[in-house]
Order: structure tokens, then C-alpha cells, then sequence
């Protein structure tokens, strides 16, 4: 896989899922807020990890996604780097069953929460799919903005003050277990 291939996984799951639309960013509030607080966590203690390697952990983290409700595998291990692994980790303990054990145990104890089930899960990840879009807009506008690393530093000045510690903070989305 060339590396124009690996970035069309942007518009392949935007065309799949949507996206959020300008203004409409608090309703996914929980989400974003975990995404962002769990790589702004790896980023301070990793400042390798920065604006660039997040764009390409989003990237894989969405083949993750595909990979999981579609059993499509691709080999990306070109692609991964020490720097973009551990963002990648980070943004899939936010959300994902397979990953965080905690979020496993509680989709468990739901009867709707299959993990076998394709359709299941490719609605389970619905959610996270658009706020990952909506990260990766966004480091691109701030990039553009504040230069390389204008990503972190607008989240830093913007929430920084609120994300404290190392654990990595998840979310689960009881609406989609529900439905």
C-alpha cells in the first residue's frame, strides 16, 4: 500500500459514516473529550508523538474500525512507527472493546452488545469514526494555523488545564448498546 492509498481512509469512512457538521461538535463532547485527553496525555509524555503522528494514528485506528466489522485485514505495519503506536493505543482505549478491557466488560454485560456481529459493531463504531474525522480536521486546520504542532498546542491551551494524570479515559456509548 502506497501512502495515498493509506490516507483514502479518510474519505472512505467520512463517505460511510459522515462526519459532524461545524457547530454541532458538543454533542459528541464525551467522545471528542476522550479521544483528545487520552493523545494529549501520550503527547506530554512523548512529544515525538505530536500533530502529524496523531494525523496517522487516526488513519490506522480507522483500519482498526474496518478491520474489526469487516474481518478485512491490511497489513499497515509500514505505516506504524514507536511515535504513532502509542497515539493509536491511546485513541482506541478511548472506545474500543477489543482494546480496553474496561470497555469490554461493560458491552458484555449488555445482551444487545455482540461482538460477533458485524452490524453490531460497525453501529458501535459509528460514533467514534466521526469524532476521529472530526480530530483529524481539525490538526489539519490548526497545523495550518500554528504550524507543525498546532494541533497540541491548541488543546493544550484549550482544555490542557482540565486533563491531569496518565490514565487513559474511555467512553461508552449505552445509545448504540441500547439500540
Amino acid at each position: 500500500m502506497q501512502l495515498y492509498q493509506f490516507e483514502k481512509i479518510y474519505g472512505q469512512m467520512e463517505r460511510e459514516f459522515g462526519k459532524i457538521k461545524k457547530g454541532e461538535e458538543e454533542d459528541h463532547g464525551m467522545t471528542l473529550f476522550c479521544l483528545e485527553s487520552n493523545a494529549l496525555k501520550i503527547h506530554r509524555k512523548y512529544p515525538l508523538s505530536n500533530s502529524r503522528r496523531l494525523r496517522e494514528a487516526i488513519a490506522l485506528v480507522l483500519f482498526d474500525i474496518k478491520a474489526r466489522y469487516t474481518g478485512e485485514e491490511i497489513n499497515l505495519e509500514h505505516f506504524r512507527n514507536e511515535d504513532n503506536i502509542r497515539l493509536e493505543q491511546a485513541l482506541l482505549m478511548a472506545f474500543d472493546p477489543f482494546t480496553n478491557e474496561e470497555v469490554q466488560v461493560i458491552m458484555a454485560g449488555n445482551e444487545k452488545g455482540d461482538l460477533k456481529d458485524p452490524e453490531f459493531l460497525r453501529n458501535y463504531y459509528s460514533e467514534p469514526v466521526i469524532c476521529l474525522l472530526r480530530i483529524k480536521n481539525s490538526i489539519d486546520s490548526w497545523e495550518k494555523r500554528m504550524g507543525a504542532n498546532g494541533y497540541f498546542d491548541f488543546v493544550e491551551s484549550y482544555m490542557g488545564a482540565e486533563i491531569t494524570g496518565d490514565e487513559m479515559k474511555f467512553s461508552v456509548f449505552m445509545g448504540t448498546l441500547d439500540s
